[in-house]
């Protein structure tokens, strides 16, 4: 096994796990604060519309960190900084 071999492994491994709790967390995290908001709503209806609107925004920014971990994991498959390094060391 070279040099390039072993860093396209962890590459293609560290994306997997990246992605893999990257996507379990704010899962969790959208389905409870949603479960808490229905809670919530059921229990003061006439306060749907600001519970609702914070809902959003804490939705949002719970899914940044989903997508936060998408774009490390596409940066290790696709723009590996030590790729450049291995080839050159390679030729």
């Amino acid at each position: 096994m070279n040099a390039e071999t072993l860093v396209a492994m962890v590459s293609i491994f560290t994306a997997g796990l990246t992605m893999g709790l990257g996507a379990i967390g704010p899962a969790l995290g959208e389905g409870r604060a949603v479960a808490q908001a229905l809670l919530a709503i059921a229990q003061q209806p006439d306060e749907a519309n600001t519970i609702t609107r914070t809902l959003f925004v804490g939705l949002a920014m719970v899914e940044s960190t989903a997508i936060y971990c998408f774009v490390i994991s596409m940066i290790l498959l696709f723009a590996n900084p030590y790729w450049d390094h291995f080839l050159s060391a390679g030729s």
